[in-house]
């Protein structure tokens, strides 16, 4: 074994680096259960197409950009691993092989990817979201996690505390999200039509992946196995146990019902909270970042309606909202013995980290949103970004994929235009039997 590199280190981010995979798959099933029938293999392919498009990417120039040294002013890192040059299983990153610290970042790239497509849901073209992706991989997602990860990154330097992407995977995802939800526009049908979740249990079983894969997300960022992995593990339990709670509190007192699909938003919305901040806060700090987001997230949802932008699958009320309220709680509640050092306005460290945390909050927000808006508009105008009034009406899997998730589609019968499936392999020959009968 190659000197410095600790086996039990190693071990257990080969395992973290597994869970925090699974979390893709388990955002599309999320995801798939929240939309419309005519929608879900869309919904759950535009997460699943983000792992090869974000791996690729990430390893010609992501990881280069976010994780090399930097290569001036803190902005961006250098191109000594680019093509991931340099990199073979005797370099390590602290203890563990640098290979494996690449990969494991790698799948946190592949989630925030997959988690902005919730705004765009059941309208966007497939091509067009394969052409956004990698490119605001390096653009967006690369540049972000250098300031505030990388060597040198100029949020890291002046002290911003995000322990497992609080900022480079909620807020990043979230405001990039109501940037492409501005440019696609509206869904038909929004305000006027019920838009409800197809299916609950596909909703609470991919809570059930994303919660699992979360231990891997927030404890594995220690990259160790000691008792900083223990406590943040804990953390991550009980902040998505006390979303859950807060949320239903919120929905029994307002509308007089505590939902499934409001548990399960629940869940999320306190485990978006407890990233940025898990390795930063005691027991008691995560509880009340938990309790916070699930009750705050709960009426930011509502909030779409208000102001106008459909975000389908609320990303910005769960992810942005969520990611702010736990960076924001870090200056609140950071105590030493989890970060040995900073502490927060309530341990009797003062506004100054609270001040880091809203600088960061606003500038990471700022530049996914303005990117990500730029570059929609650009893939917008070169190929069209938004799928025609009568696919979406008609049905987005067929139209995009020729394929639907359910075989009597959502009246009865295949949603389909004259002649759509005639040269299809499988579903032609269904639907020649369909017309013969």
């Amino acid at each position: 074994m190659p000197h410095g590199i600790d086996p039990a280190a190693t071990a257990w981010l080969l395992a973290s680096t597994a869970l925090v995979l699974l979390m893709t798959p388990g955002l599309a099933i999320f995801y798939g259960g929240m939309v419309r029938t005519t929608g879900v293999l869309n919904m759950i392919m535009m997460s699943f197409i983000s792992i090869p498009l974000v791996t690729v990417a990430w390893l010609l120039l992501g990881y280069t950009l976010a994780f090399s040294n930097d290569a001036g002013d803190g902005i961006i890192g250098n191109l000594a691993h680019f093509g991931m040059a340099g990199i073979d299983p005797s370099t390590t990153h602290g203890t563990v092989p640098e290979i494996l610290f690449a990969t494991f970042q790698l799948t946190f790239a592949i989630i925030t990817a997959a988690l902005v497509s919730g705004a765009i849901a059941d309208r966007a073209k497939f091509a067009a979201w394969m052409v956004f992706v990698p490119v605001w991989a390096i653009l967006v997602y690369s540049v972000v996690a250098h300031w505030v990860w990388g060597p040198g990154g100029w949020l890291h330097d002046l002290g911003v505390l995000d322990y497992a992407g609080g900022l480079v995977v909620e807020i990043v995802s979230g405001a990039s999200a109501l940037a492409l939800a501005l440019v696609l526009g509206p869904r038909i049908g929004f305000k006027s039509e019920a838009m409800r979740p197809h299916n609950l249990p596909f909703v609470l079983l991919g809570v059930g992946l994303l919660w699992f894969g979360w231990f891997g997300f927030n404890a594995g960022s220690a990259l160790a196995a000691n008792g900083t992995a223990s406590a943040i593990f804990l953390n991550t339990l009980v902040a998505g146990c006390l979303g859950m709670l807060g949320w239903l509190v919120v929905e029994q007192a307002r509308d007089g019902h505590a939902t499934t699909f409001g548990a399960a938003s629940g869940v999320v919305a306190g485990l978006v909270a407890i990233t940025p901040s898990c390795g930063t806060v005691n027991t008691l700090g995560a509880l009340v970042v938990g309790l916070a987001a699930g009750m705050i997230c709960s009426f930011a949802v509502g909030w779409k309606f208000k102001f106008g932008y459909d975000d389908s699958l609320d990303v910005v009320g769960v992810h942005f909202v969520g990611g702010i309220i736990g960076v924001l709680l870090i200056g609140l509640l950071a105590a030493k013995v989890m970060t040995a050092g900073p502490q927060g306005l309530f341990f009797g460290g003062g506004l100054a980290q609270l001040g880091k945390q809203a600088l960061a909050v606003i500038v990471v927000a700022g530049y996914a949103f303005i990117v990500s808006y730029v570059l929609g508009k650009l893939v917008d105008r070169l190929i069209g970004f938004r799928v025609s009034a009568e696919d979406e009406t008609s049905g987005i899997d067929f139209a995009q994929h020729a394929e639907t998730a359910y075989s009597e589609g959502v009246h009865g019968h295949l949603p389909r235009r004259p002649g759509q499936l005639g040269h299809h392999p499988i579903l032609g020959e269904h639907a020649r039997a369909e017309e013969r009968s």
